[in-house]
Parts: structure tokens; sequence; C-alpha cells
């Protein structure tokens, strides 16, 4: 094992525990890790959204192994205060295990490059390197791809206040500093004058970012890239107060370029994370939680699907509200809304493993039940009621379980289907397509 890193995917259990550190039921840390990674999921609460970083690690006690602890939800990667890493992917299944770790990797950054701040940026596995580094080095190959182009475009440059005391007046002489300076030199003058000049806070915070990235960095070859980008800013000086720089950020369509590098020089600069969690340990982590990117990845290509059938399709559709009178309160917030003339389609995406135990309804949520059953009530257009599709991730419990159907008595339909991520998420959806509009074309639905 990598003694610098873990590798584990969401819902595998971590002990600390030797004696059972060739169990294949667990992933082993060493006491020293194990104990620091107990301090982060104790210590930190996340500072955005209210979540709990409990919400991702589950502590517990098995007899015998004692401690536990269980990771879920959030994917990404958590560094320790003495630099160990423990690297998250999803749980995809394989019915082929032949380098199951590297394409989860290889899927996972397709489903990110969906996401509303990663839309547009090179994800191709074999231009970032990918199965040479770890997601935090994949994070840093990706900030250096877009400094790079940003070079290549050129630098931003801006006029700022320079005082001086020069051999010829230019600008605004300081009068003060003019007499107190140059009481014996009348030949000088101490001036304020404006510079064209590429020392701007965009260009220091990026410069900053980059040589402690130079720092953090594991990898050669991300080394070896920014030490050649930092001669692009060997005449700009590096940021020393973060806070003022990036309120000093200039955001409009003349810094084209800049936006997504000041992101993620404010993620990198301040040990922040996309989802941000802080707290009196040292460690820092750059995680993301599944729920959103397999909500994004889906909902993104169900309208690139659909809209070339003539479906008009709306992402987070919030046009109602549970309540309306006195006021509208509690608004709904379906994942994708599809319409097409008197059509309507309605769906929700949802990671989570379901089970195989049908006295539990196979693990379905209540909650979820009842979302979707407001959502039809509330969406009915006319004698229209809308379909209802529940989106799950195909694994091995779900091809047991099968797709499935509910109906209630006033017509309320929901349909219980799965997304198979390690096939092509364009075929799966069409798939869908096809069920939705061929319902006569043979498709057998087995009651919940």
């Amino acid at each position: 094992m990598n003694d610098k890193i873990l590798k584990v995917y969401e819902f595998d259990t971590i002990i600390g525990n030797s004696d059972y550190a060739d169990s294949p039921k667990y992933k082993y840390l060493k006491k020293k890790h194990f104990d620091e990674l107990m301090t982060f999921a104790k210590e930190y609460s996340a500072a955005e959204n209210d979540v709990d970083a409990l919400e991702f690690m589950h502590i517990g006690y098995k007899t015998g192994v004692r401690d536990i602890i269980s990771v879920r939800n959030y994917v990404g990667l958590i560094e320790l205060p003495s630099g160990f890493q423990i690297e998250i992917l999803p749980k995809v299944q394989y019915r082929d295990k032949t380098d199951e770790y590297d394409r989860t990797k290889a899927v996972f950054l397709k489903m990110l490059r969906y996401l509303t701040d990663f839309e547009g940026k090179d994800f191709s596995y074999a231009s970032l390197n990918a199965d040479k580094m770890n997601l935090y080095e994949i994070f840093i190959r990706m900030y250096i791809q877009e400094v790079l182009k940003l070079t290549k475009r050129g630098l931003k440059s801006a006029y700022t206040s320079v005082e001086e005391n020069l051999g010829f007046y230019k600008g605004k002489l300081i009068v003060p500093h003019h007499i107190r300076t140059n009481l014996t030199h009348k030949e000088r003058f101490y001036v304020e004058h404006d510079e064209y000049s590429l020392d701007r806070a965009e260009n220091r915070l990026i410069k900053s970012t980059l040589l402690k990235l130079q720092g953090v960095s594991h990898s050669d070859d991300n080394k070896r890239l920014i030490k050649r980008l930092l001669l692009s800013f060997e005449f700009i000086p590096e940021s020393y107060n973060y806070d003022k720089d990036f309120s000093a950020v200039v955001n409009d369509r003349s810094m084209k370029g800049y936006d997504d590098l000041m992101l993620w020089s404010r993620i990198f600069l301040s040990d922040k994370s996309i989802t941000t969690f802080s707290g009196s340990s040292k460690g820092k982590s750059i995680l993301f939680p599944m729920e959103s990117v397999f909500e994004e990845y889906v909902g993104k290509n169900v309208r690139r699907v659909f809209s070339k059938h003539g479906w008009n399709v709306s992402l987070q559709d919030s046009r109602f509200s549970l309540f309306d009178y006195p006021q509208k309160r509690f608004k709904l917030r379906p994942d994708i809304v599809l319409r097409r003339g008197n059509d309507l389609v309605i769906m929700d995406t949802k990671w989570k493993v379901l089970n195989t135990d049908r006295r539990q309804n196979y693990g379905i949520s209540q909650a979820d039940m009842y979302q979707m059953y407001a959502y039809a009530k509330k969406y009915t257009e006319g004698l229209n009621i809308p379909e209802i599709w529940l989106l799950y991730p195909r694994t091995n419990i779900s091809e047991q379980i099968g797709e499935r159907e509910l109906r209630s008595d006033d017509g309320v339909i929901v349909h219980i289907s799965f997304i198979d991520l390690s096939s092509d998420l364009i075929s799966e959806i069409g798939k869908i397509r096809r069920k939705i509009e061929f319902p006569e074309g043979g498709h057998s639905w087995p009651k919940l």
C-alpha cells in the first residue's frame, strides 16, 4: 500500500485495528492516521449549507474491530495534518472488475464536467495523465492548464497608483513627502502617477497559488509545469493580503479567463474546498456531494437527449410551491421537468443504494414518495397527470430488484429506474426516452 495515500470507495469502512489490516471487509489505516481522521470527522462542521461532517463520515463501533469510520455521500480527497491523504471515489458497479479503480476515476471526472463550476474544462483522462495522479494532483493539473491558457492569451494589465522620487516631474506632486525627501535635492520630484502594469490583484493571486501548489504537489510533472509557468509571473509580486486582493478582483467581460482561476485560487490559498469544512485541525479537503454531482450529470444529459426529440426540458423547475395562500410557501423543485404537447414527465435523481428487502420497500425513502406524490398533484394540468420517474444509480442490488412501478388509485404513476454509470449515459437516457414515448412497445413494469 502506498504509505502516503489510502484509496477508498464511498460506503467503504475504515479501521485502525492492525489485527484486521488484511481483511477484505475493511480499509486499514495506521493508528496515527486513523486518529487524525477520527478527529477530522468529530471536529469538522460545514461552513456552507450547515452540513455536518458526520453526514459523510459515520463513526461507529464493531465488536472486535473497535472504532470504525464509514464514508458516504461525498467523494473527493481529504488531506490530514500529517500530509497523509485519503482519496474517496464513488461506488460504481462493473461486471468486469479489471482496472476498476482507474475506470471509476475516469467516470467521476466525466461526471464533474457537468458541474456548473467545471463546464467547458478539459477533463480528458489522457490529457490530465489521471492514471498517475490522485484527485488533488488532478485538480492542480487542471489549474495549471487554465493558467497556461491564460498566459497564451496574455495576462491582463491595469493602471496602478505608484509613488516614486523621480528626476523628472510626472503625475501629481506629493508636497509633504517632496519637502521631507528632497530638501537638499532640488532636481528631484516626489510624485504619484498611474502605471500600466501586470501588477494587479488577479495576477498576484495566481502567482501565490502557483507557488503554494509548487510546494504541496507530489507530482514531478506538475512541479515542472508550475516552474515553467512562474517565468510568466517573474516581475509580478506575490499577494501578501489574500482577502484584500480577492476583494479587488474585477469580474467583467474584459477579464475573461480569470473567473474560474479566482474560484480555484481561493480554494487552494485558503485550504477551503468545494464543500467547505472548517475546524481546529489543519487538515483540508476537496469534497463533492454526490447527490449534486449525479443530479447535474443526469439532468444535463437528459436535456441533451430529449430536447432533440421536441421536448422542453426544465432543470430545477421552481414554478410551484406546496402551499399558495396566503402566500407561496415550501417551494417544489423537481430535478427535471419534461413537456411535449400534452405529455408531462417529472424526473428526480437519487444517489442511493437500494436493498433487496421488499418489506422495506427496497430501501426507497417514504419521504421521497411523499415528495413524488406532491409533484404529481401540483404539476397536474387539466386531466393530464405527469408520469414520475425516480432514477437511481445501477448497482448489483438494483439488478436483482429490477425496474418497478407504483400506481395510486387516483392515477399517479411512479417508475423506479436505474442509470448504469459504467455505460454510455446518452445510450442509457435514450432507453428511458423510448420507454416514455413508446410505452406500448412491450416493456413490462413489475409492481413494487
